[in-house]
């Protein structure tokens, strides 16, 4: 259990290190006869670094209550 509660502390320094992902996604925009435009476009997925600091004190939590 420890080493689980070092993973998740891991994972929760990550959420606050990195606050933002963007991703892709590609619409098609028109069709005429065989041609076809698109555009990419792009999205943003944030979270607050709270989220990240939550999840370190689950992962601490975690850590210290498992048994030796």
């Amino acid at each position: 259990m420890k080493i689980a509660g070092v993973v998740i502390m891991i994972i929760g320094l990550g959420l606050i290190v990195f606050t933002t992902i963007t991703y892709f996604s590609s619409d098609k925009i028109a069709e005429i006869a065989s041609v076809e435009i698109r555009a990419t476009q792009p999205h943003n997925l944030t979270w607050s670094p709270f989220l990240g600091i939550a999840i370190m004190a689950i992962g601490a939590f975690v850590m210290l209550k498992s048994k030796k």
